[in-house]
């Protein structure tokens, strides 16, 4: 009898955790900043905002502050040096050269485990739509990727039911960003209504690119953010409409913030200029990594350069040991300024009135770098401010709203954000 009756109640909180929902929304290159300010126009996150928990002040993400490392640190808890993402790819250094490789198996390029493996493995239903580091994924149960593949699942469903032609998967990564939004938003719609995931991981980039061309605080920026908003919503009615909203937490977050520069460093010239050779620079906005040997001596006198960051020093930011993947060594810029892999003197330049001056790239502790976190749902509590979350605890905080355990990671569950916590 005893024995019956321990398995009812296994099987029962079994059915239980079977039937929660987590949905991911990452909105690339949101800053914390913009959200906090009210002129933002972003209704949906401000009603969530008011129903559920954020962070005021936004996360603490990690070096580099670029999409693919702070992706995966939301889905692994651990930072860079743990997962070893340091790149919007894998870094592959052949002939002298290093090329950033974005078609590396998941398996191959993040080195830690993630929640989705685990949601995966304990028979949960777990999607993607347009998130990183995530190429030929072996734990997602449906995908529609950054670049959906024609034969896929969802793209062949999509074109099934009409929403999409075959046309538009066929060309879709030529598409102008807005519109491959608009279809990754629908994928998520179709995804949502039709599978009801546990776990969905939803990532949208016209943020990003608005960031980049527009800078921060600009109108084209603010724009965007707006049309992020409500994609938000356009998840959220979904959900509704299939009749599980009561079940569902959205948590709602960004990867970095973004910065405005006006002048460019390029490293590169600087070598070329003192005869060095066989040193390659990757720029990634606000840093630089240089591979090769080279002294640190000749960049700390360089206009803009505000650190200059040596294999010694990588843990205590968070990167990888030198070799292998990462970097000889780190440049890190002042406010304003920005890298180049430019080879052309001068060394430092402004940038040209109308060329692209967003920026994101730089050293964590700048306050513009800081993403956003807003929850809402199942499991949040309503009306809480949480300060002092860190981009490691997302991943934590999933595993413990669908009843799951995320062991030996660096980040805790944002226990001031749920219900009964």
């Amino acid at each position: 009898m005893m024995r019956t009756l321990l398995l009812s109640l296994v099987l029962t909180a079994f059915a239980a955790a079977q039937d929660r929902h987590v949905v991911l929304i990452s909105l690339d290159g949101y800053p914390a900043y913009a959200l906090k300010d009210p002129r933002t126009p972003a209704p949906t996150l401000r009603k969530l905002i008011r129903e559920g928990a954020w962070a005021p002040d936004g996360m603490t993400n990690i070096n580099p502050t670029v999409t693919w490392p702070n992706h995966t640190s939301m889905v692994t808890g651990v930072d860079a040096t743990r997962h070893g993402v340091i790149y919007n790819g894998l870094p592959v250094r052949k002939d002298g050269t290093i090329k950033i490789d974005p078609d590396s198996p998941k398996d191959e390029l993040v080195l830690a485990p993630t929640v989705y493996d685990l949601a995966h493995a304990r028979g949960m239903t777990t999607a993607e739509v347009d998130w990183v580091a995530i190429e030929k994924p072996k734990t997602i149960t449906w995908a529609f990727a950054e670049r959906p593949q024609p034969d896929a699942v969802i793209p062949r469903e999509m074109v099934a039911a009409g929403i999409l032609t075959q046309a538009d998967v066929d060309g879709f990564s030529k598409a102008p960003i807005t519109y491959r939004d608009e279809v990754w938003t629908e994928a998520a719609v179709h995804i949502l209504k039709v599978h009801k995931p546990n776990l969905l991981l939803f990532h949208l980039l016209t943020t990003d690119s608005s960031g980049h061309t527009y800078g921060s605080r600009s109108l084209g920026f603010t724009a965007a953010l707006a049309l992020a908003d409500r994609q938000v919503e356009r998840l959220i009615e979904a959900v509704r409409s299939a009749g599980y909203l009561d079940r569902t937490t959205f948590i709602v977050v960004s990867d970095h913030g973004f910065h405005t520069a006006k002048k460019h460093i390029r490293p590169a010239a600087l070598l070329k200029e003192k005869g060095i050779e066989g040193v390659v620079v990757v720029s990634e906005g606000g840093t630089a990594m240089l591979y090769g040997k080279v002294s640190p001596e000749i960049f700390k006198d360089v206009e803009g350069i505000s650190e200059v960051i040596t294999p010694g020093e990588f843990a205590k930011y968070g990167y990888p040991p030198a070799g292998g993947r990462m970097a000889d060594l780190v440049l890190a810029a002042k406010d304003t300024y920005a890298f180049s892999n430019s080879a052309t003197l001068p060394v430092v330049a402004d940038i040209p009135a109308g060329a692209s001056s967003g920026n994101h790239g730089y050293l964590s502790t700048n306050p513009d770098m800081r993403p956003i976190f807003v929850a809402w749902g199942a499991g949040v509590k309503r009306g809480a401010h949480v300060d002092n979350v860190r981009n490691v605890d997302v991943a934590a905080t999933i595993a413990q709203l669908l009843g799951l355990k995320l062991d030996g990671v660096a980040g805790k569950t944002i226990s001031g954000a749920l219900a009964g916590q």
